[in-house]
This record gives structure tokens, sequence and C-alpha cells, in this order.
């Protein structure tokens, strides 16, 4: 018998039985549920974009360009200087992506966007700077129940994004931007 095999076989002498997950009736915070996010959002280093929607983001993407910045969007009606490239090699020079998140998060300010809308799954983490749009509407208070509302295909991608990226090393420096994008507009519609 191969150790292999000697240690599946020993695993499968202790195995545990399986116990049914247990139900978890937390009941959520529902007051102002704009007002946590936007709390939350800026404790992870993000920024919410109240006012003006969609007008105040084009008009935001149009200064943008105007500095030269390559902007890609993912949003209906809002227009932008690079189209979906065929590889995602050549989003390496993106400097602002724009995106549509799927469900707010009121308790810890993190948005599920689900990536496959996005031509390039690695579009929110190869960008300088990321700019997410949510609406109102799909704020939720707490994981426990945008969790019941996302689903994935099989083979498809979607993440909880809160903030930009962070690290912090054994000091405890804070570091934004490491690895990922350095900067997180939120734009509420």
């Amino acid at each position: 018998m191969s150790s292999k095999q000697h240690i599946l076989n020993s695993l499968k002498k202790v195995a545990v039985e399986p116990v049914p997950m247990p139900e978890i009736n937390i009941v959520p915070r529902t007051e102002d549920l704009v007002g946590q996010f936007e709390t939350n959002l800026k404790a992870c280093a993000g920024i919410l974009r109240r006012e003006g929607g969609l007008e105040a983001l084009q008009s935001f993407v149009d200064d943008l360009m105007k500095e030269g910045k390559q902007i890609i969007s993912f949003i209906d009606g809002i227009e932008s200087n690079r189209e979906i490239p065929a590889t995602p090699h050549e989003l390496r020079d993106i400097d602002f992506a724009i995106i549509p998140g799927d469900w707010g998060v009121a308790e810890n300010g993190a948005i599920w966007v689900c990536c496959d809308k996005l031509g390039h799954r690695i579009t929110p983490f190869i960008c300088e700077n990321l700019i997410l749009t949510i609406e109102e509407s799909k704020i939720v208070p707490n994981m426990h129940e945008v969790s019941d509302k996302v689903s994935l295909e099989s083979g498809n991608l979607g993440v909880y994004i809160a903030g930009p990226s962070k690290t912090a090393d054994i000091e405890q420096a804070l570091v934004v931007g490491a690895h990922g994008a350095c900067s997180l507009n939120v734009y509420l519609l």
C-alpha cells in the first residue's frame, strides 16, 4: 500500500459525521443603510459619491480624459476613451476602470461585483484606480442578506471589493494601492 493510500485510509477511520450548519438569526440594523455603508467604506479607504449619479460620474470622467487618463467603462451611458481589449494584457495601462457593483453591504462597506460582465475578470485588480457604481436600493444591511442574493454559474468569478488594495507589514505600516487599485470611488445611483 502506498503512503498516500495509507493516509487516506487513516483519515476515513477518524472521519467526523456531518452536522447541519447552524441557523443564524441576526436582526440587521436597517436604519440609514447608506450612512452605514458610507462610514464603513470610508474606514476601508474608499469614498462614496452620493450626489449627481451618472451625470456627476460622466463629468468626472470627462475631466480625467482631458488630463490624458486611460479609462475603460462597463457602465451603459458612461463614455470613456478605451474599448474592451481583446486580451487582458492590454489592460496594463488603464488608469481608471468603471464597473457596476451588484450589491453593497452596509455593515462593512463591501460591494459584490460579478466579473462575468467585465470582459476580463482581472479588470478590477489591474487598473490603477477603480470606480464602482451601486444603486441605493441594492445596499443591504449585512453579509447574511447579500449572500442569499448572489449566485455564480460554474466557472464565473465574483468578488467582494471593500476599498482599494491595502497591505500592512509587521511594523503595522498601512500601504494603500500596494497590489491593486490605489483608490476606490463609489457612485451612488
